[in-house]
């Protein structure tokens, strides 16, 4: 076994007693920090999450925080996405791209108050992006981590685990909408939205004093709801295509080639850095988007590589995620597919380590 050295370049997180304490068996490395891959088994962990409750650290989405008059301004700047309906209160994901339109990041932002947001970021140091703006531009704004480190709570008994710690007002928060949620005097704020499609909640704990604070509360709330720990699952991601930034995109790819158009509002959202390079995209179109493509045979291997989709021999795309599905009996994947070959039912090989697959490009994601 090939063992992770451990210093403070690669950080624990508030939770990680907790996580070592419920049998953690695998990590990853997210924002220069510990994320946990696997409790169980990504198969049983993928029906858990399916059927019942899960705790999940998640403290790796770490926020970025604009605060100052010009807060508004700097992040109108970093996304396509116009902001100018954006209300206190209301979580926005935001597309953020540089200067030629290439995805830095898909985080989502939190409008804490008119001068003030967390921007809950994927894997890259935005950071230093996020300050370079700031400081290029000589905007009156504050940059900044903050100590908050988020908490997830996901699954099908979600809402009912979060209401026995935080009271019966969060079954009002609606999805995409966060409010403040007392917890040991300390108000928090408790946002409908995660990294699953099977619905709950992430809880932005402010002040690492807390964290096992409130890890213990909700196992001890959740003992009768098979409340297990947990971590955003592969299969159950590509199943509902949910991207990972770094795997499925990189700044090589514009928000529409990754079929994030729907969040650029690109005409209205005066001041984007990358506006220009964006409605050039948008008035030629991509040439290659993501898509969803089920492989065909027995389960496919880790894809820790990108694999190649060929048709006649020429490629015409890759595979950057790729799961067995138990639910829908078959290999899901996630495809950046160019154009001539992504109409639904079009049939392409997929060049796995084990050789070869038929594949399908399908017209959806799976859930």
């Amino acid at each position: 076994m090939v063992e992770l050295a451990l210093s403070r370049r690669l950080r624990r997180t508030p939770f990680s007693e907790g996580v070592e304490a419920a049998g953690v068996k695998a990590y990853s490395v997210y924002n220069h920090m510990l994320l946990p891959a696997v409790f169980r088994s990504p198969e049983e962990d993928y029906r858990h999450l399916k059927e019942a409750v899960q705790v999940w650290d998640v403290a790796v989405e770490r926020q970025v925080e604009l605060r100052g008059p010009d807060a508004g301004r700097l992040l109108q700047m970093l996304t396509p996405r116009d902001l100018r309906g954006m209300l206190p209160g209301q979580c926005y994901y935001v597309p953020i791209v540089d200067e030629t339109g290439g995805m830095l990041n898909d985080p989502v932002a939190l409008k804490l108050s008119e001068d003030r947001y967390w921007i809950s970021i994927a894997d890259s140091d935005l950071l230093y992006w996020v300050k370079g703006i700031a400081y290029g531009y000589r905007l009156d704004v504050l940059v900044d981590e903050p100590d908050v480190s988020p908490l997830a709570v996901q699954g099908p008994k979600a809402e009912d685990l979060v209401a026995a710690v935080f009271g019966e007002g969060i079954r009002a928060v609606r999805f995409f909408r966060f409010g403040l949620f007392s917890f040991q005097g300390r108000e928090l704020v408790v946002a409908r939205s995660g990294y699953s499609k099977q619905g709950g909640f992430e809880i932005y704990v402010d002040g690492s004093d807390i964290a096992m604070p409130l890890w213990n509360a909700l196992f001890e709330a959740g003992a009768s709801m098979d409340v297990h720990a947990g971590c955003p699952n592969l299969i159950e991601r590509v199943e509902g295509g949910l991207l990972s930034y770094g795997n499925d995109m990189t700044d090589d790819n514009t928000p529409h080639e990754c079929g994030l158009g729907r969040f650029c509002s690109t005409q209205t959202a005066i001041g984007c850095i990358g506006r220009d390079a964006l409605l050039r995209v948008a008035k030629e179109g991509p040439v290659q988007q993501i898509r969803a493509v089920a492989i065909d045979g027995p389960p496919v291997p880790r894809c820790d590589r990108w694999w190649p989709i060929t048709a006649n021999g020429k490629r015409v795309g890759r595979i950057s995620s790729a799961a067995w599905s138990p639910d829908f009996d078959t290999n899901v994947a996630v495809g950046m597919v160019r154009m001539t070959h992504w109409d639904p039912e079009t049939e392409v090989t997929v060049e796995t380590p084990d050789g070869p697959r038929s594949a399908l490009v399908r017209a959806e994601f799976w859930a």
